[in-house]
């Protein structure tokens, strides 16, 4: 049977289509901790959650800037996405898009390709320190912050590690370029291989002649240095857009996520 061209199946089928679309999408989704389907509310009725997950896209972009704690209310949305599956999804896809970029290149075998690492939300998580001080929506301290930095325990993260591996087997020798300071060097070296970064080619961290510098201006600079000894920035990941922006980012920059603090 058909209904002026259009067949009686396909006819309720657009009509379940309509009907559970206007009542609201559900799919059952076992211990669902993360905002993972659109949600929208009429002007008087906001639905909880919809600004917040705006709000880390536009992290993301980089398109919100310049903030210095993430929104109260956003707190537990924050703290949800970080400890949970989509984070780590996330992670893995900017890592596997970075792997499927280095095993497309046809690299010169002179040991001057490199890959620059930032290192915290990038190689190493301080995910433990940020879920016991609010994932970001307490103010910077930089005394509890250096205090659980020089305790040595951050984990890798995974996705990370996985690219610094293939890096490795395909003949990429790395660079940690971090905005820690000098004096944390010695901690941070045994963190990185405790934590399975166990070889680098150089770890540069931020010494008094950057005083007063931002992370771009510092950042660019350092590889500029690099560039001028003759290597080949041939990829550069890190969490910050302060990480990839400036110059001589390398040829190909991979943003990871991390919508808990932001660094100019």
């Amino acid at each position: 049977m058909s209904m002026g061209g259009v067949s009686l199946p396909l006819f309720f089928f657009f009509l379940a289509t309509i009907s559970a679309t206007s009542h609201g999408f559900s799919m059952d989704i076992p211990h669902q901790i993360h905002l993972l389907r659109p949600k929208a509310g009429s002007r008087n009725n906001e639905v909880p959650g919809l600004s917040c997950l705006s709000w880390r896209l536009g992290v993301e972009t980089n398109n919100v800037i310049g903030w210095a704690t993430v929104p109260e209310k956003c707190a537990g949305y924050v703290g949800h996405y970080m400890l949970g599956q989509q984070y780590r999804m996330d992670s893995e896809v900017v890592a596997n898009e970075a792997i499927l970029y280095a095993q497309s290149l046809k690299l010169a075998g002179d040991g001057k390709n490199i890959w620059v690492f930032d290192i915290d939300e990038t190689s190493l998580s301080n995910l433990p320190y940020y879920a016991k001080n609010g994932f970001g929506v307490k103010p910077y301290n930089p005394t509890l912050f250096n205090e659980w930095v020089n305790t040595g325990k951050a984990p890798p993260l995974p996705e990370s590690l996985k690219l610094y591996k293939k890096l490795l087997l395909l003949g990429i020798k790395i660079v940690f370029l971090t905005g820690r300071p000098e004096d944390q060097r010695n901690v941070t070296e045994a963190n990185l291989k405790h934590a399975g970064f166990d070889t680098w080619e150089k770890l540069i961290l931020k010494g008094s002649s950057h005083s007063g510098e931002t992370a771009v201006v510092y950042k660019s600079s350092e590889r500029k240095k690099l560039e001028m000894k003759g290597y080949r920035i041939i990829g550069n990941i890190g969490d910050q857009w302060s990480d990839l922006l400036g110059t001589n980012a390398g040829n190909r920059t991979f943003k990871l996520p991390d919508p808990m603090y932001y660094i100019g």
